[in-house]
């Protein structure tokens, strides 16, 4: 009988490509690109009719870790456990430390590792190769998906298949190559047998862990003092801190596949793209007969071959073509398509000037719902906060600013000083600096309020929190 399958997850990562849409607090992997599930929900979605799959592993940064929930528990799905990495440290920690926490138990099952972010457009092919994968995963293999290559991509790294394993598709590897210039991937994909490497892998915990032992031991010593260190905290899994911060940072290709003698590759055919540059998304979002992708408030005329996305307002284009425009409250990008890949540079050039649009949007998420800034001016600000059914904000303080609260909609439960008291629409209160406050949704339907902050600094850093929930700590 066959051993569990486990999904593993990895939610890291920036996609500072598809940037302004996303961002290091609110990253590709949590956004709707294509269709209408976010990435995550998507991923998590085909794995349905796998036989023998469990609940996902999700592997996350602490900052998004809320988000991750509540978008499963959104789409009605329960993981067997989301993993909370005190730092990013690349592929290869990251699946070691949930093939030790998979294994803790005496099992050793086989995993399926997924980047949170890809597409895939035939689920049906991705179950199949799955199936493939997993026959190989089970006789001690270690086994990456590749993908037939459309046409000579650098973006991408490239496996060459060797000969053939039994009869389900899979095939040695020969080598591994690295993302090449378009030259050289034009020369791979003459050859006809080489594939994009996709990300994607499968393999017993214990064959991944012996690997990684014989070929960087020093991933593994980090891993496991990590994993040994391991806390609850409320629904996820807290990995030690200061252990895991002295594990190198290396992809599992790097650190494994390239090196092990037990390497398989599985040809898979199923629409399938990591959604890495604006052209990927252009790609998968089916241009109509003039090549546009056009989503949102846009009007465009004599536009041909691009790419236009309105988040917040009307966008008109006119007389372009093989073009990205993208807009959002706080940013808008242009560019020429085939100008998409460098797009990092401009979120490289905008973190050395520590702009906050790398970072938040105007929108920022929080796990009692979010909050939006309307306005920000010297000694002002307005936001319109909303507080989800039942939740609540921590008890605090600040220092250097006072607050106004309109309730626009439901009811609010506040704590001001001592006293307790609800605030119903259209009635607001004033909470002085210096004063311990508490905001909360006492009712079945989203609060909404507008905030107004003055003071002499209205950065979030200054909050004292004397009680939370969630677990958080001041700032």
């Amino acid at each position: 009988m066959s051993r569990p399958l486990i999904p593993v997850i990895l939610c890291g990562g920036v996609g500072s490509r598809l940037w302004p849409l996303s961002r290091e607090l609110y990253p590709k992997q949590l956004i709707a690109l294509v269709g209408p599930h976010t990435m995550l929900q998507a991923t998590v979605a085909r794995l349905d009719g796998i036989a023998g799959c469990t609940g996902p592993v999700l592997v996350a940064g602490d900052e998004h870790r809320f988000l991750v929930a509540e978008q499963l528990r959104a789409v009605g799905v329960t993981p067997r456990s989301i993993v909370l990495e005190p730092a990013g440290r690349n592929t290869a920690p990251a699946v070691a430390a949930a093939a030790l926490l998979a294994a803790a138990g005496g099992d050793d099952p086989c995993l399926l590792v997924l980047p949170a972010d890809h597409l895939i457009a035939d689920p049906d092919a991705f179950r199949r190769g799955v199936e493939a994968a997993r026959a190989q995963a089970e006789g001690g293999a270690l086994v990456t998906f590749g993908i037939p290559p459309q046409h000579p991509e650098t973006g991408y790294g490239y496996i060459q298949r060797g000969e053939a394993i039994g009869e389900g598709g899979a095939h040695q590897v020969t080598r591994f190559v690295e993302k090449p210039d378009h030259d050289t991937a034009e020369l791979l994909i003459d050859c006809g047998d080489y594939l994009w490497n996709s990300g994607m892998f499968a393999f017993r915990a214990s064959a991944y862990l012996e690997e990684l032992k014989a070929h960087a031991p020093d991933i593994l010593s980090a891993c496991e003092a990590a994993a040994a260190g391991a806390s609850a905290d409320m629904d996820f899994t807290r990995l030690g801190t200061e252990a895991f911060a002295t594990c190198p940072s290396q992809s599992i290709d790097y650190a494994v596949m390239e090196h092990t003698t037990r390497a398989a590759v599985v040809p898979v055919k199923m629409g399938w793209s990591d959604l890495g540059s604006w052209r990927a998304v252009w790609e998968a979002g089916g241009p109509d007969a003039d090549g546009n992708v056009l989503t949102g408030d846009v009007v465009a005329r004599d536009v041909t071959g691009s790419y236009i996305r309105s988040e917040s307002r009307l966008v008109a284009a006119v007389g372009l073509a093989n073009h990205v425009v993208v807009e959002t409250p706080d940013a808008v990008l242009v560019a020429p398509m085939n100008r998409a890949q460098d797009i990092k540079q401009v979120v490289e050039a905008l973190k050395g000037a520590d702009r906050p649009e790398v970072t938040t949007h105007r929108t920022v998420y929080r796990p009692w719902g979010a909050y939006t800034t309307l306005e920000i001016a010297e000694r002002f600000q307005v936001k319109h906060i909303t507080v989800l059914p039942g939740a609540a904000l921590s008890l605090q303080m600040h220092r250097k600013r006072a607050e106004h609260w309109v309730v626009v909609r439901g009811t609010a439960r506040v704590t001001r000083g001592d006293d307790t008291f609800l605030l119903n629409e259209n009635e607001s209160t004033f909470i002085p600096t210096g004063t311990r406050h508490r905001l909360e949704n006492p009712g079945d339907g989203p609060l909404q309020i507008v905030e107004v902050q003055s003071g002499s600094y209205l950065g979030e850093d200054d909050i004292v929190r004397f009680e939370d929930r969630y677990g958080r700590e001041a700032g």
